[in-house]
């Protein structure tokens, strides 16, 4: 989930349907691995969201305002780097190519025709 209002989702994932949902160190990125048929469920704050695909807080004013985030899991990190240049090639306008973020998953991201965030990604904690 993409939230243009975090604690107004929190209030709906983890308090009202009870979902095993926790912060990340700063408070607002709530997630779990324990909710059956997802690997990772997040509810990531847009301006989180702004911040990793264009360097600012703001999302951009001329794209859809996503209200959901999909990242398929890659083998590796190199996966990742094909799955851009692919998508390039096939004549998608990715959000950011193929980079490594500070908890260490590589992705690449592109804006859906619907308006959703779709990544790419090899995220090492899921192939432990």
């Amino acid at each position: 989930m993409v939230a243009a209002e975090p604690a107004r989702s929190r209030e709906l994932y983890v308090e009202a349907l009870g979902l095993p949902l926790h912060a990340d160190a700063g408070g607002e990125y709530f997630h779990s691995e324990q909710i059956g048929g997802s690997k990772h469920f997040g509810v990531w704050p847009l301006a989180q969201a702004a911040q990793a695909c264009f360097g600012t807080d703001d999302w951009p004013a001329d794209r859809a305002v996503p209200q959901v985030s999909i990242e398929f899991e890659v083998a590796d990190a190199e996966a990742v780097a094909d799955a851009a240049d692919e998508l390039r090639a096939k004549g998608f306008d990715l959000l950011h190519g193929a980079r490594k973020e500070p908890w260490g998953q590589t992705v690449a991201r592109l804006l859906s025709p619907e308006g959703s965030i779709v990544g790419i990604s090899y995220a090492p904690s899921l192939h432990e």
